[in-house]
Formats: structure tokens, sequence, C-alpha cells
């Protein structure tokens, strides 16, 4: 396929390598400019003297206060715990690719490290308060599956999981001739089939790939399935989907 003029190639890696570089590059450079110029506009928009905002005391509730969540139901307690728990279990029978991280999970540097400028993004990935990200895949055979969970600390810069998940799907979009469907109750979360194969560098026989990318509370989650025979739309759908489920 044939780019248009001063468009990025859609950056689809080879089986067996990391994508962050695209993601954080994305997520550290077009996410910090979208959240600012989106702010400017709607400041330029306001009318500087706004009427004052007054409203009667309202009242207090009485009686005895409600139970806490459980631990289960409270995201905040599940998030805070082991990230790796949250990843979807490996199908029986599938194997752990050498490209999955033994321990299961990167910290900031391990994160950075693919990107063009990992320096520059370690500093970026710091300022968007970048918390850990755990990983998880397998191969069966005809296909593999990378999943990537990202957390971040939601203070200074509450858009950060969104930034990161805005970004993928930008660079997904390059592809004009990408396949895109929503994933169901995660508002933004899309799903991209690639209908053209790729082959590796170097040689190789040609794959095709397919990525999905979401947000929920202070994590983004990100997917890519790449196998030998074209991918059906739903398959992607539904990986992100039961991921999803579990945050």
């Amino acid at each position: 396929m044939t780019s248009p003029t001063n468009e990025p190639e859609p950056d689809l890696e080879p089986r067996g390598k990391r994508t962050t570089a695209r993601l954080i590059g994305g997520a550290t450079a077009l996410g910090v400019l979208v959240g600012v110029c989106a702010g400017y506009v709607v400041q330029a928009g306001r009318d500087p003297k706004l009427p004052t905002l007054v409203q009667p005391a309202l009242p207090q509730a009485r009686g005895p206060e409600p139970e806490p969540l459980s631990a289960a139901a409270d995201r905040k307690v599940r998030n805070d715990g082991d990230l790796r728990e949250l990843l979807l279990e490996k199908p029986r029978g599938a194997i752990t690719p050498d490209w999955v991280l033994p321990q299961g999970w990167a910290d900031l540097e391990t994160y950075a490290s693919s990107a063009e400028e990992p320096e520059e993004a370690a500093a970026e990935l710091a300022e968007k308060e970048f918390l850990r990200a755990a990983v998880t895949g397998w191969d069966v055979g005809s296909h593999d599956v990378e999943i990537w969970l990202a957390q971040y600390g939601q203070k200074a810069a509450p858009t950060a999981p969104a930034d990161d998940t805005g970004s993928a799907r930008y660079w997904a979009e390059t592809d004009l001739d990408v396949v895109s469907r929503p994933i169901p109750g995660t508002g933004e979360g899309m799903a991209y089939v690639h209908p053209q194969p790729v082959s590796e560098p170097g040689g190789g026989a040609p794959f095709h790939s397919a990525e999905a990318h979401a947000w929920r509370g202070d994590i983004a989650v990100h997917v890519w399935i790449r196998a030998d025979a074209p991918i059906p739309t739903e398959t992607i759908v539904n990986l992100a989907r039961r991921q999803l489920e579990r945050l």
C-alpha cells in the first residue's frame, strides 16, 4: 500500500518485536499537544466574565454510612495490587514466546527503551506519571498475541491513559485500508484489522496483524494479534473486550 504524502507509515512491527515505540512517541507528543490545544480552544470560546454561581445550602444526609466497597468491587484496590493478575491467562496449550519479559512487568526505563529516543520518552512518561506496566503474550502456532497494561498516577496528568491509547489509535488509522470497530462498553476504545499483510525485515513469510487500544480507570490497554491468515474483526474485538472485563 502506498502511504499519502507527509503521512507516517503505520508501524506494523513483525512478530516477536516490542511495539512501544509508536505508543510512547505518540502519547508523549500528540497526546500532550492535543490536550493543550483543546484547552485553549475551550477557553477562547468562553465569556471572560462569568456570573457568580450561587447555590442554596443542600440538606445533609443522615443515618448510617454505606458499607465500603469490597476489594472485588473497588477498582482502585484491584489496580493497586499485582497488575499482572489483571492480565488474561494464557490459553491451554499455548507457549510463551521469548520476547515476553520473564517477570511479566516493566518499569519506566524498560517501557521507554523501545522508543527511537528512549531518554526523551522516559522523561515524557515521568511527566505523564507513568507508574508501571504489565505484559503477557502467547503463541498458538497460527497466531500470537501480545497484551500490555500501562498504569498512570493521574494526579497532575489525569488524561494520561486516554492520551496513551489515543496516540495508538492515531497511528493505527494512518493505514488507509484499516478496518476499525468500536469496542463495546469502552467509549473511545477501538479495534483495528490491517487487511494487507506485511513482511518481516530481512525476509520471512508475510503476516497479518490486528490491534486494539482502550483505557479504563488509570490503565491503558494495548492488544496485538499477528497471524498467518487474515484476522476476523470479531477476534480482536472479543480479545480486547475480555481483557477490559478483567479491569
